[in-house]
């Protein structure tokens, strides 16, 4: 029995509100059960300094957490005066995995900033954060595109992200923190709309996992992000 008297194979409860900020081109509130995670995404016309010239755009992410996201005060990583390990990887996770799913030559030069903003956390920040974020990016190409400054719709297609994992011997669905901090096997999937992967993480937590239980947790991932999918689509529609 699973701590939320979920399914093996069921998420938690999804919602996607649109349009949550004023000033951002793209905005919205995404919650994963009680994950909840501010995306927003910020219309730039530069590109880093590596690609100018190139005709190529850009995405990328910022990620962090508010101090009280979690159940203990975290401190403010600007008082701190740098970005923890984590940040720093999640938000290349973010940027990298939204990327895969834009046309770059499409985008033209100029570049979109996605921050993912914790607000409250309970495990699968990172994969809500992702799924949060490719709305607020779909809302902001859009807004190019009514405007005329793009083309040719750059997003080929939508990029989700989900957790499975083996936790009490069970390969399940979307952990929350209970089974994520007693998991044997924590894993991310993050997909296209179409079922392609673009990224894996995954680690033994004290236990090892067999090619069957892996291919049982694709099987589960490819079953979430179909529903993510839907998801997104409707918020954006």
């Amino acid at each position: 029995m699973r701590p939320s008297n979920r399914e093996l194979n069921e998420m938690r409860p999804v919602s996607i509100e649109t349009g949550f900020t004023k000033h951002a081109e793209g905005s919205c509130l995404i919650k994963v059960g009680e994950t909840h995670v501010l995306c927003t995404a910020s219309l730039e016309p530069r590109v880093p300094s590596f690609i100018k010239g190139s005709g190529l755009g850009w995405v990328t992410a910022e990620y962090g957490m508010l101090p009280r996201a979690t159940n203990t005060r975290m401190r403010r990583e600007a008082a701190a005066g740098k970005q923890g390990g984590r940040t720093v990887e999640i938000q290349r996770l973010i940027g990298r995995a939204l990327r895969a799913g834009v046309d770059r030559v499409a985008l033209g030069e100029r570049q979109i900033t996605i921050d993912c903003d914790v607000l409250q956390a309970d495990g699968g920040t990172r994969c809500a954060a992702i799924t949060g974020g490719w709305v607020a990016l779909r809302l902001a190409v859009n807004k190019l595109m009514k405007a005329g400054d793009v083309k040719i719709d750059p997003l080929i297609d939508p990029v989700s992200a989900i957790s499975c994992g083996i936790y009490a011997g069970q390969p399940v669905l979307d952990l929350d923190y209970p089974e994520d901090s007693e998991a044997g096997v924590d894993g991310n999937f993050i997909m296209t709309g179409s079922g392609k992967l673009i990224e894996v993480q995954m680690s033994a937590e004290g236990s090892m996992f067999s090619r069957d239980q892996m291919n049982q947790l694709m099987d589960l991932a490819e079953k979430g992000t179909a529903e993510l999918t839907a998801l997104q689509k409707a918020a954006c529609a």
